[in-house]
């Protein structure tokens, strides 16, 4: 975990992900060792509470998860390792 210290409060990286048939990422595996599913991760980035991602608006409207844009492509969450 990282301590972020603008708010004090701990922050878990996405380590694994887990994705539905189509492709889409529907669970993520924390640090921790915790599954969260996908509305939840929302959540937990929303609260700043996952290191390196965000909640970006699609253009469908609905809101989806991305890692925080930094040029690199192994740390994007389709990137990462299933679980």
């Amino acid at each position: 975990m990282v301590l972020d210290l603008s708010n004090e409060q701990p922050q878990e990286h996405v380590v694994a992900v887990r994705k539905n048939g189509d492709g889409d990422i529907v669970e993520l595996k924390l640090s921790s060792g915790r599954v969260v599913d996908y509305l939840e991760a929302q959540a937990m980035a929303k609260n700043n509470q996952l290191y390196n991602v965000q909640v970006f608006r699609g253009r469908d409207g609905e809101e989806h998860l991305r890692s925080v844009p930094d040029g690199r492509k192994d740390n994007n969450l389709d990137n990462l390792p299933l679980f």
